[in-house]
Formats: structure tokens, sequence, C-alpha cells
């Protein structure tokens, strides 16, 4: 076993097995617990559920007839299909998102094994799967770009070997996953341009791949997307510092630097590069990931917390293992000096990459106590509140198939088994109201005077999550209305409650 081991390809594939095991463990313990929201969850599984019935992504989540290509590009989720027909539960998109996650630790870990061998296989590997972003991403709920990580990790990684056109053949698919991608995409046909020999195939491969990235995303965010999206737009232009950069130079630049919160992202992503891997080339890669969400106006984006930083994690890690290899560290003796004489490594090369390697472990130690990782050993994470058991049976009360309106996390356990939309916005079908309800006090409107509206809608006022996506205020004026349309109490239970259709 411990020989199989100092093989690159089982070293490999056992770390990310491990880590595989371990996003899951977190991932279903925390839908388990109800920490799962509806805003994201809840959207991709009803996407992922309308795929596999044949159907197009419409998401009742994000509103009535919503069709969710309209807001991100990411066609690839059909690919999650034939699995979800087979399981189709919020848990499948988790371990599936586990899985894909953890393959970033493959190929770092076996480059890692080709520059210094299985203990730097296993630091990196072990970096990459501890890695921030990643952990973070792997806890919050479900998105896309679970896809994009290994195939980052796997593209970046040939490019650090040189291998330029399965790096092209890695990159390509990203544009299938979110529009941004596109641009890495022609940051990925840059590197392979700069590095290839004039006039080389490798060359032309590099400026065509370089051009259908760009061309990729222009085409997905001015065509694609509009033709897709209710409103005939791309809803994310508003956020993305559109006035400042028609505006002076000078005040886009100012906000990619403020406010301060945006220096701890790029300071945490430099630290976990080593800071050595910021002369690697392969850190261009994070470039266009940065760009778009320093120049944004929302502040989600610049922080540590969330999704965001999941694709920055093999980016950064490849361009530390891409350093350390350039140090020439780990190079053993045979290696010729300029007086003609044979030697290992130079000292000042070995400290180097000693530091670096040091540095990255630190960031990933002092970090894990901080992101969800650390759950699987705090025992309170894996208790049963009295609570939890109240918010199930309740939830267990709404048939299977059943129209549902609810609060975010209550949505992100019903995705999957009914048609559920937020409690806080007009339901779907409408409510259809009687002439006269608005001259009857409330609770007097008889049985059968309301046509449409959800069969059931169940509440957890107490839901942290409640001033995103729905405000609270919202939440307890649909609440007020439903209960003077007739809706009946059938549960409630303190901040817990479930109305039934009159």
């Amino acid at each position: 076993m411990l020989h199989a081991l100092r093989r690159p390809r089982p070293l490999s594939w056992g770390l990310a097995g491990l880590f595989a095991a371990l996003y899951a463990c977190v991932a279903v313990n925390r839908h388990r617990r109800m920490l799962t929201q509806s805003y994201d969850l809840g959207i991709f599984e009803q996407a992922v559920r309308a795929y596999a019935h044949g159907e197009a992504p419409v998401v009742l989540l994000k509103g009535p007839g919503y069709q969710l290509l309209g807001d991100h590009f990411h066609p690839l989720l059909a690919t999650l299909a034939p699995l979800y027909r087979l399981f189709p539960s919020a848990v499948t998109l988790l371990l599936a998102q586990a899985v894909l996650m953890a393959l970033a630790v493959v190929p770092l870990a076996r480059w890692a094994f080709e520059v210094g061998g299985p203990r730097l296989a296993v630091l990196v590997g072990v970096l990459t799967g501890a890695s921030w972003g990643i952990v973070e991403a792997v806890a919050d709920d479900f998105h896309e770009i679970a896809f994009a990580v290994p195939l980052l990790a796997f593209a970046a990684t040939a490019l650090g070997r040189g291998r330029s056109v399965a790096a092209v053949l890695w990159a390509l698919p990203l544009v299938l996953v979110k529009e941004d991608l596109g641009l890495t995409v022609a940051v990925v046909g840059a590197l392979v341009f700069v590095r290839a020999a004039k006039g080389s195939g490798t060359r032309a491969l590099g400026f065509g791949v370089a051009v259908f990235g760009l061309a990729a995303t222009a085409l997905t965010v001015l065509v694609v997307l509009p033709s897709f999206n209710p409103d005939g737009g791309f809803d994310y232009w508003g956020q993305m510092g559109t006035r400042e950069a028609a505006g002076a130079p000078w005040e886009l630049a100012g906000r990619l630097v403020w406010p301060p919160l945006k220096w701890l992202l790029l300071g945490l992503a430099a630290a976990t590069a080593g800071f050595l891997g910021l002369r690697s080339p392969l850190v261009l890669l994070c470039v266009p990931t940065l760009g778009w969400r320093l120049a944004a106006d929302n502040s989600h984006y610049w922080g540590v917390s969330y999704h965001y930083s999941a694709v920055l994690m093999p980016l950064l890690l490849a361009a530390l293992v891409d350093a350390v290899r350039r140090t020439g560290a780990f190079a053993g003796p045979g290696r010729v000096l300029a007086r003609g004489r044979e030697a290992g490594p130079d000292r000042a090369a070995v400290r180097r990459a000693r530091r670096a390697l040091a540095v990255a472990g630190l960031v990933a130690l002092v970090t894990l106590p901080v992101y969800p990782l650390h759950e699987l050993v705090a025992p309170g994470a894996w208790g049963t509140s009295p609570r939890l058991e109240r918010a199930r049976s309740m939830l267990a009360r709404i048939p299977d198939g059943a129209t549902v309106a609810a609060s975010n996390r209550l949505a992100a356990q019903l995705a999957g088994r009914t048609t559920v939309g937020l409690v806080c916005r007009e339901p779907s079908p409408p409510l259809v109201e009687s002439p006269s309800v608005g001259t009857l006090s409330p609770g007097t409107l008889s049985p059968g005077t309301v046509r449409g509206g959800p069969e059931w809608v169940v509440v957890d006022l107490a839901d942290p999550s409640v001033q995103a996506p729905c405000a609270i205020a919202d939440t307890l004026r649909m609440l007020d209305r439903y209960e003077r349309l007739g809706y009946r109490r059938v549960v409630d239970d303190g901040d817990l409650r479930l109305l039934g259709h009159p």
C-alpha cells in the first residue's frame, strides 16, 4: 500500500478520493441541517430537474417562466441530468460537486510529483484540497463553477508542462460553464501563442484560441443571454463598473483597489501561491476573474467568502508548482553549473522554494478553522436540534408534487419534490381574488372564493438569510395577504409556519 502511494497515479487519485469524501460529508451534512438555500442550490436543482425530464431549464425560484440560461450561460449543467434522473435529490448535485472539485487535486499532485517527488506531491495535493476557495465553495450550496475547477487545474498543469494542445483541449469547455470564462480561455490561448516558436502551428493555435475565447464571451453576453433573458438583456451589466470604464481611466483603476476589503482578497490569493507563484506566467490566468470581481459594484465579489474564489485555487497552486520548478530547488545531482562542474540545486533556490511552500502551507493551516472543513470535527455540526426536527416534521406535511411558496432555506429542501417559488414574490399560478375580498374582515373569507396561488405556504421567520433574496418585510406582507385570503394555519410553531390553501 505504502509502495503504491509512492507512485504518482495512486497518490494523486487517493488524495482526490479523500477530499471528495470530506467535501461530501460537509456539504450533505449542511443540507441535512437545513443550511442550504434556494439561492443557489434550489435554483440549480430546478434547472437540472428540468434537463433530466427533457425540458428547458425554467426556474420558478427566479420567477415565473424564468429561463436560467438568461441568467448565466452554463449548458454544461445538462450533463448532470442522467445522474439526477436516476437519483432525483439535491444530494446528487452536492455529491457531484464534491467529486468535481476534488478532481483538481489529480493533475496538480501529479505535476508536483514530477517536479519534486512524492513529498511535494502530497503537500501540493493537500494544499489544493484544503484551499480556502474550494472548501468555501463546496459548503456554499451548488454552483456551475464546480465544472470549471478541474478543467482549470488540468489546463494550467498542461500549460506548465509545455503541453499546449492538451491545455487548449482542457480549456475549451470552459465557455460552456460560465460566460466570463471565455476570457480565461483567451489567456490560455495567449500563453500558448507567446511560448510557441514563430511560424509554428502551435502559435497559430494559440492565436485562434485567444480570439475564440474573446468571441465566445462577447457572443454569450451580447446575444445568447439576452435572447433567453425575460428582460432581453444581461442582468449583470449594472454590477460591472461600466460607468467608470466609460469615464476617466483613474476612476476604474481606483475601483480595482478600493475599498480595502479587496486587499484581503489579493493578499490571500498571493499568499496561497506562496508569493513565489506570482513569478509564474500561469498566474495571468487569474487576471480575468480578479478583474471583473474587483471592478464590480457587488461587494460580495470583493471578499473571500462564497464560491467566487474556487476557480482561482487551481490556478494559484499551479503557479506555485511552476515557480518552484523554475527555481530548480528539486533538481537532483548532475545539474551542470556555468563553470562546468556538477552540482545540485543552489541553496538560495532551495530557501526560496521552502519559504514559498511554507507560506502556502501556513495559509492552509490558518484558514482551516475559518472555513467549513473544520465542521468535520465539530460535535455541534452533527447533532439534530429539536427545532430542526420540528422543521422536518412541518415539511413532511407537504405532499410530493404540490405547489409551494417557501422561504429561502426551506425552499432548498423542497425543490426536488415540489414546484416551489419564493414566498416574498407574487405566486405562480397567480392569486385570483373575489371582488368582495376588500370588504371582508381578516379571516372571514369563506373557502372556495379564491383561486390560484400555491397549495402550501411554508416559512421560517428565523432564517438568517431572510434579507436576501427576500426581505423579511416582503415575506411578512405576503404572509398577511395569504391569511387575509383565507389560507389556514396548519402549523404555527413560533417562527415556523405552514399555511394551507383555503
